[in-house]
């Protein structure tokens, strides 16, 4: 499955145009990270275990959405974008989306 954030493949012709795709998580913290998190913003730094929180749930929205794109027999997810909606207090849904196409 080729994945691209481009809206065409250079040297590649779209056969057919599938629809858009779609996968998304909800993730909510934890306690212990955010206990991690008050003292780490005491000193500064990166939030090592949000990081690590949010590349895990970008990757489960991204495999949900290639699998939506295999069902529907595309071989390609172009144009594809990422967007994150906090849901509740200390919950938020990260969103992958794109156009399921068939290249030739």
């Amino acid at each position: 499955m080729l994945l691209s954030n481009l809206e065409i493949v250079p040297g590649r012709r779209i056969k057919e145009h599938l629809g858009i795709v779609e996968g998304s998580t909800v993730r909510s913290k934890h306690a212990g990270r955010d206990i991690m998190a008050g003292l780490k913003n005491i000193v500064g730094g990166e939030l090592k275990a949000y990081t690590d929180l949010l590349v895990e749930a970008r990757q489960q929205a991204t495999d949900r959405m290639v699998a939506q794109a295999e069902e529907m027999g595309a071989n390609a997810v172009l144009n594809i974008r990422y967007t994150t909606t906090s849901v509740t207090t200390g919950a938020a849904e990260i969103l992958a989306y794109g156009t399921a196409v068939i290249l030739e």
